[in-house]
């Protein structure tokens, strides 16, 4: 059956899709729970939230010696590779500058499905998944990494919110790494599925499959939100001091690619905290290090780059 092309074709197949669950329910009702059943854990399963693995912490070599931390975690949205011989999908947050009173680093989340992390828990296993995220990271954004680690004491690099909300509204795949074509199920397939329910007997899977590849490596899969979800844009955070190392101003850059004109941004600065908005697109609040001037606050969007830079004098 051909996908609708037309309100009048779907309206069709969505008659024809109650219609056969109506004639299941009555025909065979343990068919229909169980099918029932099965969309209603595959739907769940598929909802829930990413969820801390570990957290590791590396270095960025070049373009500029940092400290990078990469936490790893679980997400059961993210498909399993069939085999053992098939590349590992992956859903990737975009890769930030983060800045503190003690340190700046870079952080980006990973997440893989479960069974993958728990397949890979002998150490040599780990490793080798390890080395192919740095592989992964050092193709995605042109960057070279040590391949020395540690594993920190922590599972999580900054806040569970902030972590849900990378992944969530992560960018599309990089066409530099191998990119896959997800399936989503369609009503075609769900009418299938009940066909093959009535004929066999047997519990359809709601199966998102991920398009095969000939290099038995990783792959990055397309983003797993709404386009709608905001994310949080990279940023760079600096503070200037004086010659008697007293701060004098808080100086934030934040990327936004998306964005054309600064009618788009909104911006919110009081003494402690900034807000950078753009609706549907990004969303980046932060807690100042230290207590700003809002009043003498300065903002200014480099076009031809897609770059806010905000200027905080310190009093």
């Amino acid at each position: 059956m051909a996908a609708p092309s037309c309100p009048e074709d779907m309206l069709t197949q969505v008659t024809q899709f109650w219609n056969m669950l109506d004639e299941m329910a009555e025909s065979t009702p343990e068919s229909y729970h169980r099918f029932m059943q099965q969309q209603l854990e595959d739907a769940k399963q598929y909802c829930a939230p990413p969820e801390p693995h570990l957290c590791l912490q590396t270095h960025i070599l070049e373009p500029n010696e940092k400290s990078l931390f990469i936490n790893l975690c679980r997400w059961q949205r993210v498909p399993a590779p069939k085999s053992p011989t098939d590349p590992i999908p992956l859903s990737a947050g975009p890769l930030e500058e983060v800045s503190d009173k003690a340190e700046l680093y870079s952080l980006i989340d990973i997440a893989y499905n479960p069974t993958v992390l728990q397949r890979e828990e002998s150490q040599a296993n780990m490793d080798h998944l390890i080395q192919l995220t740095f592989k992964y990271i050092e193709e995605r954004y042109t960057l070279s990494l040590s391949h020395s680690y540690h594993i920190a004491t922590f599972t999580l690099k900054g806040s569970l919110k902030r972590m849900k909300q990378s992944l969530k509204g992560g960018p599309l795949p990089d066409l530099t790494f191998k990119k896959n074509t997800r399936n989503e199920l369609t009503l075609d397939q769900m009418l299938h599925n009940l066909r093959e329910e009535k004929c066999n007997n047997a519990t359809p899977l709601l199966n998102k499959d991920v398009a095969q590849s000939k290099v038995h490596l990783i792959e990055e899969i397309a983003s797993l939100e709404l386009p709608e979800e905001p994310i949080t844009p990279a940023y760079e955070l600096t503070i200037a001091k004086d010659t008697n190392r007293k701060p004098v101003k808080i100086e934030l850059k934040v990327e936004l690619p998306k964005v054309s004109s600064v009618s788009e941004c909104e911006l919110s600065i009081s003494k402690d905290d900034v807000i950078v908005e753009v609706p549907k697109k990004y969303r980046l609040q932060l807690d100042l290090p230290e207590l700003v001037d809002e009043e003498a606050a300065t903002a200014t969007f480099i076009k031809g780059k897609g770059v806010l830079l905000i200027t905080m004098p310190v009093p």
